[in-house]
């Protein structure tokens, strides 16, 4: 019994040809390396790192942003100081159960924060939390 080394040419190839396949991941890494910074949420804010876990979301939350000059953001929109309750419970139809994000930039006063959670807590929003970055490897 003998045996062949090579391949007749009425074999059909039996390799891959990956090369389109390749093209079209780079095309697409490409793209999400261009739309990622466009998807984090609006106000630029220096947030504080910590260790703690992410909480899980059911519903989309409202996020409420101090920036370092001490402006209120709900979402994008400024707010003024008087006016957050009142904006909060129109944007959460009057739902206190809603799910509050407060992103504080770290260059701001603590107290200022605190004044601010203290306002929803006191409104009767019962799910307010801070929001963190999580700690860089050093």
């Amino acid at each position: 019994m003998a045996f062949k080394l090579g391949r007749s040419s009425r074999e059909p190839m039996s390799e891959i040809n990956v090369t389109p396949f390749v093209d079209v991941m780079l095309v697409l890494l490409i793209i999400f390396m261009v739309t990622a910074p466009l998807l984090t949420v609006g106000v630029q804010v220096d947030l504080p790192e910590t260790s703690a876990d992410s909480l899980p979301e059911e519903q989309e939350p409202l996020t409420l942003t101090i920036n370092s000059k001490g402006e209120i953001f709900i979402q994008e929109s400024k707010v003024e100081f008087d006016s957050l309750i009142a904006k909060i419970l129109a944007v959460s139809k009057n739902r206190t159960d809603t799910r509050i994000y407060v992103r504080g930039d770290k260059a701001i006063n603590y107290g200022r924060v605190l004044e601010i959670m203290g306002m929803l807590s006191g409104s009767g929003f019962t799910k307010v939390a801070l929001i963190s970055e999580p700690y860089k490897d050093r």
